[in-house]
């Protein structure tokens, strides 16, 4: 029970922290515009890019609605394609061995590039978008829930062999349970990552779209509502990183007993 406390108590603290240091940003950033340090049109006050979120809400939403559904059909299938990968790694040493460098080169791309090529070859719709989601997506999972199959305890494995258990009654009851906590650590990192693929690909063309709202208002020289759909954005990936937090404490219950 007081160790309980002491922890509870640790973690209200550190947000008190956190939230002290964000609200002592936001303040020396009013301060920096109100005394014009910095040319307004340069950067806009907190106060005037609340008033840019509040008088674009409506579309800002609609714009949201598109971009999140890019990114989940992106994240879901980099989420299948990652596991299915590291599945066929962790099995057979021959296909690790062809494929994972080839995985590692890809990462070295930077997104950006690949952007206009997929727009070139797949068109302004959401094909493009989606695949520069899976891309981004896809390697975080697959590489985290490779590291949790391969650290699965070998002795536990050995002792399941001699009791006659197959590769699949490993595979399930040793090796899946003992990578998901590397799952859910990666799935934090790939939701974050399938919002901004989205964004970045809408940058490059479409109808709709947080990215195509950004461009539009960068052309109008609108920096406040460029700073909204900014905060926008992150607070989105927040919010997805911390309902994978939620889904963790469910699925794993055993990893925060106390």
């Amino acid at each position: 029970m007081y160790l309980r406390l002491k922890r509870k108590l640790q973690s209200i603290t550190s947000k008190l922290y956190c939230i002290s240091a964000i609200l002592a940003l936001l303040v020396l950033w009013q301060a920096a515009s109100s005394f014009e340090l910095v040319p307004s049109f340069m950067l806009p006050s907190p106060v005037a890019v609340i008033k840019a979120f509040v008088s674009d809400f409506n579309l800002l939403m609609m714009h949201l609605g598109t971009t999140l559904i890019e990114a989940f059909l992106g994240l879901g299938i980099g989420i299948l394609t990652g596991f299915l990968a590291a599945v066929l790694m962790d099995r057979f040493e021959g296909v690790y061995k062809a494929f994972y460098p080839i995985m590692v080169i890809t990462q070295t791309i930077p997104t950006i590039a690949i952007a206009p090529l997929l727009v070139l070859w797949m068109g302004y719709d959401v094909a493009p978008k989606v695949t520069l989601i899976v891309i981004v997506t896809f390697f975080p999972i697959a590489v985290g829930l490779l590291e949790g199959f391969r650290a699965a305890d070998k002795d536990t494995m050995n002792l399941m062999r001699s009791m006659g258990a197959s590769q699949g009654q490993i595979f399930r009851y040793v090796k899946l349970p003992g990578a998901l906590g590397n799952f859910f650590t990666s799935l934090k990192i790939s939701v974050s990552y399938s919002v901004v693929g989205a964004v970045i690909a809408e940058w490059l063309g479409g109808f709709q779209g947080l990215g195509v709202y950004m461009t539009r208002v960068r052309s109008a020289y609108s920096f406040d509502k460029m700073f909204a759909v900014i905060f926008l954005i992150s607070a989105i990936s927040l919010v997805l990183m911390w309902l994978v937090t939620i889904l963790r404490k469910k699925l794993m219950p055993w990893d925060h007993l106390e």
